[in-house]
């Protein structure tokens, strides 16, 4: 019996398949001086082509003959004198279908006419790119020595984004970074170098790792069932590597937790140079973008029961790494405050405030659904009810007056330790700020700008109340303060 079946592709051996890994880091390395950081490009778009044809054809010469090769030579040549005279936009997609093609045409013995580019294009750019993680997981998992690696791969991975958050969010820990690696790498070592490396590993791997779909007339001899092998997910999130996580960032987070104990709450002396503002400053947001990875691991890990009975020890480390995510959220609250105390309050920083208390419920939240075996879904119900309560009681709310007596009240000019009043964003926050204002104007009493937009807010508040059509209860409440206060009767 004939069907119309796709060739199944013949194993690749392991070393073979590190051997191209290494050949596309290698292509990685070379696109590193040639096109990254926006330096001048003109040649190196066709030295990096010529670079990426040669290995594309050098890692897959069992797919090709001297013939096709011949003729990929010349079209991939014909395709580089355009870019080589001038790379513009018309030579450079010209160098770019060229390429592809000549590739498809020199190792495809089914690439013929003129979807030949398009065919191309579509197995190389499209689908191609996303290969690259299974690949690299299948290969991982060909002996124990790379089994061991992918089951820590995780943890490692996530304990290192968590560590450069706590950096981030903590001048002691980008200290201690600071004394052990040397300041030329650390500068050299971007996240945008790090994003352009992984993309162009992405881009490449298809040329290195061929995967070419072939439509011919075969027979399909049945196919022996194979032992059943551990799907990727249960390899990559299964019970040993879910163990081996908490344990890390457990320890990991106990370290933030202690110098947050020390420094933040306990008020002990920190390093040369070195302020309690500066320390609080930058931890808040970082912080919480730590607690939504840690609470997304957390779901993901701990999806269904069997990850916590595999091992007696899921179940508490996660409580214990819960809780600790949520002393996490108390101390961003805390540094918040601290900031605001020394600065300002602002529309953004209530929303912050809002958006940790939030966080903060998702983790509890997140708590109950394992110890009540609850679903998924319920976890996403409680959490989108408790957003729902939290967006309507926000609109109940007039956060303009609030935010304007608390920056004046706690002004420079009012003897407290806060900045110097911001006439523009008391303006800026509408005519609920005029009570505000007129206290602000008293400490300063020589601002006549601030006089000035006093004047225009009021008129803009009588203006709303004239017509029927811009009348609200809020402003309505604030008319009636400013009836029993003269003095902010009238513009003057």
């Amino acid at each position: 019996m004939t069907t119309l079946a796709e060739p199944m592709a013949a194993p690749v051996a392991p070393d073979s398949m590190w051997l191209k890994f290494a050949l596309a880091a290698g292509l990685v390395g070379l696109a590193d001086p040639l096109l990254y950081d926006g330096r001048p490009i003109g040649l190196a778009f066709p030295l990096f082509f010529a670079a990426l044809a040669s290995a594309s054809v050098l890692a897959n010469l069992a797919k090709t003959n001297r013939g096709r090769l011949v003729g990929a030579a010349v079209l991939f040549g014909a395709g580089l004198a355009p870019a080589i005279e001038e790379l513009n936009l018309l030579s450079f997609p010209v160098l770019l279908l060229t390429t592809l093609s000549a590739v498809a045409l020199a190792t495809n013995r089914s690439a013929r006419g003129f979807r030949l580019p398009l065919t191309a294009a579509r197995q190389l750019l499209l689908i191609g790119p996303f290969r690259l993680i299974p690949d690299a997981i299948v290969t991982l998992r060909t002996n124990m020595v790379m089994r061991t690696l992918l089951v820590w791969s995780i943890p490692l991975a996530l304990g290192c984004v968590f560590l450069a958050l706590f950096a981030a969010a903590n001048p002691v820990i980008e200290r201690w970074f600071a004394v052990l690696s040397p300041e030329q790498v650390a500068s050299q070592l971007t996240m945008g170098r790090a994003i352009f490396w992984l993309v162009t590993l992405s881009m490449v791997w298809p040329f290195i790792n061929l995967r070419w779909r072939e439509r011919t007339k075969t027979w399909s001899p049945p196919i022996e069932s194979e032992p059943d092998q551990p799907s990727l997910l249960a390899t990559v999130l299964g019970p040993e590597t879910v163990l081996r996580a908490l344990i890390l960032f457990n320890i990991l987070f106990a370290l933030q937790t202690a110098l947050d104990g020390a420094y933040l709450w306990g008020h002990a002396a920190l390093p040369d140079g070195m302020t309690y503002a500066a320390y609080a400053h930058r931890g808040a947001y970082p912080l919480i973008v730590t607690a939504l990875l840690a609470a997304a691991f957390v779901i993901v890990a701990v999806r269904s029961e069997t990850t916590a009975n595999e091992s007696r020890l899921v179940r508490p480390l996660v409580y214990l790494w819960v809780a600790q995510n949520v002393m996490l959220v108390v101390s961003s609250i805390q540094r918040l405050h601290m900031y605001i105390e020394t600065y300002a309050l602002t529309y953004w920083r209530i929303a912050a405030l809002i958006w940790m208390i939030l966080v903060a419920i998702g983790l509890i939240l997140i708590v109950l659904r394992i110890a009540l075996a609850k679903s998924n879904a319920w976890l996403v119900r409680m959490n989108m009810l408790v957003l729902s309560a939290t967006i309507y009681g926000c609109a109940l709310i007039n956060f303009d007056r609030p935010i304007a007596d608390f920056n004046v009240s706690h002004s420079r000019e009012a003897g407290q330790s806060g900045p110097l009043i911001d006439g523009s964003y008391l303006v800026w926050l509408g005519p609920e700020a005029l009570p505000a204002i007129e206290r602000a104007m008293l400490l300063r009493p020589t601002d006549r700008g601030l006089a000035s937009d006093r004047d225009r807010l009021l008129a803009q508040q009588q203006s709303s109340m004239a017509s029927w059509r811009s009348w609200s209860f809020r402003g309505w409440r604030l008319q009636r303060y400013l009836d029993t206060h003269p003095v902010s009767q009238k513009p003057s």
